[in-house]
Formats: structure tokens, C-alpha cells, sequence
């Protein structure tokens, strides 16, 4: 009877929303082929092109419930976009390589680096977020949170090359513009002053502009603050108004002795 009157109760209060949770395996399982089909040597892109095809449809017959959202026509313009996106891809590849002196060859960004994969992920699901993809673009997203710790939204829009050093902990909001040649280290959080949901169409996050690097820790919030060119932005620096063009700002720290008891009471009769 216990166990009866347990299973009617989780049932009267499960959420019917009649959600199939095999749509966020199989979109994980989708994100990884597609990653695997740009980079891979071994892999043949006309057949895998074709198997990503048939994945699609069925990821979106779960996930398409509105009658007038044509996904063959998101796949087929996805398609089209993807030449470009992989160029974007290898440039942002290029410029980890080049701006890590830890890194020993390009081919060790794009098999072993965290941050890569989670902008070739953003730049996939961002293209699939421009065509407004119900789910789709958020799980991608989130995988790639889950496996590098690294969170940026699909809706966020970002130039090339983008470099992300290490990127524990980085996250990016919805509204977040950031420009050409930007570099991001971990812990940095590019976000909103306030949270609220009427705010949903409005600018929430910042705007960064070419040539800036943010050292880790640093926190920049709000819609209308705006990083100019060619500023470096230093470690667990908080900020939520604008920096002009050309700008250093850093975090100073403050550092005093502990002092031993004998010491403290000679100080004191000093």
C-alpha cells in the first residue's frame, strides 16, 4: 500500500509537460558528431554529412512541436553557413596557438583544449539560436558547459578570433557582445546588473570591443557598460560602468603582516 500510495503521489505531481529526455542525449551525441565531422581526418564528411541529416530530423521531431517552424529549411541554411563557420573555427584555433606559449602545436588546441571546444560549440548551437531553434541551441550549449565548465549562451554574439585560455568558470550572457580579437581567461563573467524576467528583450550584458584582454576572476556587468579597444582588463576587477579606449584597470591589493603576540605587545609600547 506504502508503495502504491508513493507512486500515485509522484505521478499526481510530476509536471505533464510530456518531456522525452532521450532529446538531450541525442542532441549531446549530435553535438559530438558535428564537432567530429569538421576536425576529424578519419571521418568522411559526404557520409557523415548525411548521418548528421537524419540526427537532425530526429532531434527536431522532438523538439519542433510548432507546425509553421520549418526545420529542413534550419538545416539546409545551416548547412550553407557552415564553410564559414569552420574558417571562423580555425582562426580562433590559430590565435589560442599563437597566444599560449603552453600550447605546442594547433593540432593540441583542437584535440585537447577545453576553451576551443566550447567556442566551436557556441558557434555551432549560435547559428542554430539565429534561426530560433527551440531547446536545441541551450542544450548544445550546456553540454559543452557541463564537459569544460565554460558557459556561453547561444544568443550571445561574438567575433573572430576569440581566445580562451584555461576557462573554468568563464560565462558569457544571452545579450553579451564582444568584438574581434578578444581574450578571456577563467573565471570571468561577462553578466547582468539585475535579474528579472521582464527584462527579457532588453541588453542585459556588456559589449566588448577589439583587441581586449580580461585577465581571470574579473567580473563586468550590465547592458549599457562597454569595454573600449584595446584595454586590458586585470584579474578580480569588478565592473559595472564603461572603460574608454586604450585603458588599463586592475585590482589593487592590500597586503599587512601578521604579527606574533610579543611582537603585537611591542608595537604597542612603541
Amino acid at each position: 500500500m506504502l508503495k502504491d500510495h508513493i507512486i500515485n503521489s509522484i505521478r499526481e505531481n510530476k509536471i505533464n509537460h510530456k518531456l522525452d529526455f532521450s532529446l538531450k542525449t541525442k542532441t549531446e551525441t549530435f553535438t559530438n558528431d558535428l564537432f567530429y565531422t569538421l576536425f576529424d581526418s578519419n571521418i568522411s564528411i559526404k557520409d557523415n554529412i548525411e548521418h548528421l541529416a537524419r540526427s537532425f530530423s530526429e532531434i527536431t521531431s522532438l523538439s519542433c512541436k510548432h507546425k509553421d517552424f520549418n526545420c529542413k529549411k534550419v538545416w539546409k541554411k545551416f548547412l550553407i553557413c557552415l564553410p564559414e563557420i569552420l574558417k571562423q573555427l580555425n582562426f580562433d584555433a590559430e590565435s589560442i596557438y599563437q597566444n599560449d606559449p603552453a600550447s605546442n602545436s594547433v593540432e593540441e588546441v583542437y584535440l585537447a583544449y577545453p576553451g576551443f571546444f566550447a567556442i566551436a560549440v557556441y558557434r555551432l548551437s549560435h547559428e542554430f539560436n539565429k534561426q530560433k531553434m527551440p531547446l536545441i541551441p541551450r542544450l548544445m550549449s550546456e553540454y559543452a558547459h557541463r564537459l569544460t565548465g565554460i558557459d556561453i549562451h547561444p544568443g550571445a554574439s561574438i567575433g573572430t578570433p576569440f581566445f580562451i585560455d584555461h576557462g573554468t568558470g568563464i560565462v558569457i550572457g544571452e545579450t553579451t557582445i564582444i568584438k574581434n580579437n578578444v581574450k578571456l581567461y577563467q573565471g570571468v563573467t561577462l553578466g547582468a546588473l539585475q535579474v528579472s524576467k521582464d527584462m527579457k528583450n532588453i541588453k542585459r550584458h556588456p559589449t566588448v570591443y577589439n583587441d581586449v584582454t580580461i585577465y581571470a576572476g574579473a567580473t563586468i556587468l550590465g547592458g549599457e557598460t562597454e569595454i573600449g579597444e584595446n584595454c586590458t582588463i586585470g584579474g578580480n576587477v569588478w565592473l559595472t560602468e564603461s572603460v574608454p579606449e586604450n585603458s588599463i584597470v586592475y585590482h589593487k591589493a592590500e597586503t599587512k603582516l601578521k604579527l606574533k603576540k610579543g611582537e603585537k605587545e611591542k608595537k604597542s609600547k612603541e
